[in-house]
């Protein structure tokens, strides 16, 4: 990679992170803000409401619009349009326009993570994609995690207006930086927009997450209208807009790709993502809400408790994506649901008399989990799809998240309601009440991990879940042929030369190069010897490119040699030897010759 790229990471994963940290410090401000706004929870719940609503809206079609404007332009728009939000709602004058600054504030933030991931599966080459993707995932669940530590910080000391306040000048910064470096990546998409496509992702995933926010508000008895409407509404705008992809994918013209779908890691991974996505979201909900009216602790207490967990998984994430780089993605899975499981169960235990810190360290074995759970599975899943696909699988990744979150949240928030409100018709206090209704939410929770254990497990052959494996051990293989060539001295070529002791068109041949490995130089007295490249599923595999036979001679002037003698010595024999054939192997093609 270049030193370039690196800066367009670096500059993204900041940019992101920003924006991200705005997403959850509504969980500690709200009722401040409700207080100070003179608005009831009814209400001002919309302000959390009609950011996901924007999000789950927005985020499918940024598959398509990040191909067609590409990278640069969609930073600096969406980067803009979340620095605007945020300077509007830091001067808000009432409730109706901080609303608009926060739909103005999604609108930015549902670009970013897909256009991140989308820009490091561009750039970084498959066998370091773990590490980076690690870096990733500081983004994706630590950001949340000090969103309300930061939020109930700036609440002790200050009024709400400082909550955006505070992330005005980063979102300023990010904007300016990103505009000066990053800079264009991937291809450019000339195909049209499909506008009818907009409309039906607006009704079908807006009509979705809108129901699952009314499941909470019908649970409290505050719903606005029937919840089967906004499901039934979505479920039709979801039929129509699959129905409407599946047509306009035949001409590369889909908004949002469905055949990223087709790749069954990419599947399994996304379904793993969504079960452990909802529980955390639910979790980030429930524990503020159970510390603060139930164990009453300020705001800053209740943030703090998010806290070592977030920063422990900051730590961890990029140390998981080393392991994945070097081990694969099976053994991070497994244990990461396993500890997702236990942070979980240990949660069931909450009393009324509950400490500060088995709340802190239930939430630091949970984020562990995480990181170690979120980092392998979005490196497979996009790993899995054609670079074509990137930004489009990037995109379905990040809606059904946010569907996920919303899910989740929607579910624990209705069992806490449902189960205290009973409690209190039985004579409960309302402290015990809501008690019994967070020991169910993790009661639930357990069962989802024990969901994710499971599916986590069913991975069949430990190759199967290494999709990189073989690429890997190319790469080792050619490495260690460079070390020879640094050690004994060798002629650089133009491609990577091996030499396989096989007829030609028997026995194994060798992968195309890796257009991102280092080109190879063949050093003084390689012997020869037999190269062999295993599929995913653990199976022999051919060369894609046609293997064509050509003289010793054709192949020494390819290479800038005098003659084939001048190879022969190069090899150490004759080129024309009986039984010893050269293959060079190119970006597109591979020769190979005998005696």
């Amino acid at each position: 990679m270049k030193r370039t790229d690196y800066t367009i990471i670096g500059t993204l994963i900041v940019a992101t992170f920003v924006v991200i940290l705005n997403e959850t410090v509504m969980s500690v401000a709200l009722p401040v803000l409700q207080s100070d706004l003179g608005v009831p929870p009814s209400q001002g719940q919309w302000l959390t409401t009609i950011f996901m609503l924007t999000m789950a809206v927005v985020i499918p079609l940024t598959g398509f619009l990040i191909q067609m404007f590409g990278t640069r332009t969609m930073f600096i728009v969406a980067m803009t349009l979340f620095t605007v939000g945020t300077a509007i709602a830091v001067i808000a004058p009432g409730f109706a326009v901080l609303l608009i600054a926060r739909v103005v504030q999604a609108l930015g933030t549902a670009v970013m993570l897909p256009l991140l991931m989308t820009t490091v599966m561009t750039l970084v080459p498959e066998e370091r994609r773990g590490v980076m993707m690690g870096n990733i995932s500081v983004v994706i669940a630590v950001a949340p995690a000090l969103g309300p530590t930061m939020s109930g910080l700036v609440l002790d000391h200050f009024s709400w207006r400082w909550v955006f306040g505070v992330v005005l000048p980063f979102a300023v910064i990010a904007t300016v930086v990103g505009a000066k470096f990053v800079r264009p990546v991937g291809e450019r998409s000339s195909a049209p927009i499909d506008f009818l496509s907009i409309p039906l992702a607006v009704f079908g995933f807006g009509g979705f997450v809108y129901g699952l926010v009314a499941i909470g508000e019908s649970a409290d008895g505050k719903a606005a209208m029937p919840i089967w409407i906004p499901f039934v509404v979505g479920a039709i705008g979801l039929a129509a807009f699959i129905g409407r992809q599946l047509q306009l994918q035949r001409e590369d013209r889909a908004l949002l790709d469905l055949r990223v779908f087709a790749s069954k890691p990419f599947t399994l991974s996304v379904i793993l993502v969504v079960v452990a996505m909802a529980t955390m979201m639910g979790t980030f909900i429930v524990v503020p809400l159970f510390a603060h009216n139930v164990l009453g602790m300020s705001p800053l207490t209740t943030g703090l408790i998010t806290l070592p967990g977030g920063i422990l998984m900051g730590v961890s994430s990029p140390l998981i994506g080393k392991i994945y780089d070097a081990r694969g993605p099976r053994l991070l899975v497994i244990g990461g649901t396993l500890l997702i499981a236990c942070a979980v169960w240990l949660m069931t235990t909450v009393t009324t008399a509950t400490s500060f810190w088995l709340l802190t360290a239930a939430n630091m074995v949970l984020c562990i989990g995480l990181a170690a759970t979120f980092t392998p599975l979005m490196t497979l899943a996009l790993g899995s799809l054609k670079p074509a696909l990137y930004s489009h699988g990037s995109a379905a990744l990040g809606t059904l998240q946010q569907v996920a979150g919303g899910a989740g949240t929607a579910l624990f928030i209705t069992i806490v309601t449902v189960v205290s409100k009973s409690g209190a018709e039985a004579g409960d206090s309302a402290a015990v009440a809501m008690t019994d209704g967070v020991r169910t939410v993790f009661l639930t929770a357990g069962c989802l991990s024990i969901v994710l254990v499971a599916l986590g497990s069913w991975s069949g052959p430990r190759s199967r879940w290494s999709t990189t494996s073989a690429s890997r051990r190319h790469t080792r293989v050619l490495q260690s042929r460079r070390k020879q060539v640094e050690r004994g001295g060798g002629r650089q070529t133009s491609d990577a030369v091996a030499v396989t002791g096989e007829q030609p068109g028997h026995g194994d041949r060798l992968p195309a190069r890796d257009p991102l490995t280092p080109k190879h130089t063949v050093p003084t007295g390689l012997r020869a010897g037999r190269r062999r490249s295993r599929d995913a599923g653990g199976r022999h595999t051919q060369m894609s490119a046609p293997v064509t036979r050509r003289a010793p001679s054709a192949i020494a002037a390819a290479h800038g040699f005098a003659d084939r003698t001048e190879l022969g010595d190069q090899l150490g024999g004759h080129a024309e030897h009986t039984g010893l054939h050269l293959v060079r192997v190119g970006d597109d093609d591979a020769e190979q010759v005998g005696g």
